[in-house]
């Protein structure tokens, strides 16, 4: 299971890491981010040592929502040597998500 990440942890464990980063803005009521966390377990064991999977709480971290534009949720971010590559809003499954990283790890 994805671990959350916050503001003070966020350039060490997001931006500076070595593997790309996929984030998952999400909010607790939001019915399409809780069915979105098994298939981002399952991308994150799938790679296992090629990706890190982090979760960003948009009413927590107004301030990471804010700073990549996060308008709605679920929101997926992938992050590659601190820049953002490519984004995907809403619910998607394990083949969209897959798709979505695949080329850039």
């Amino acid at each position: 299971m994805a671990q959350r990440v916050n503001e003070e942890q966020f350039e060490e464990l997001v931006l500076k890491s070595e593997l790309p980063v996929l984030l998952d803005f999400y909010s607790d009521t939001c019915i399409p981010c809780k069915k979105l966390n098994g298939p981002l377990g399952d991308i994150e064991d799938d790679n296992e040592g090629k990706l890190k999977v982090y979760k960003v709480n948009v009413n927590y971290d107004e301030t990471l929502a804010k700073k990549y534009g996060v308008t709605s949720v679920p929101t997926l971010v992938l992050i590659k040597n601190g820049t953002e590559i490519t984004r995907n809003t809403g619910a998607v499954g394990y083949d969209e998500i897959d798709s979505m990283i695949s080329e850039h790890l």
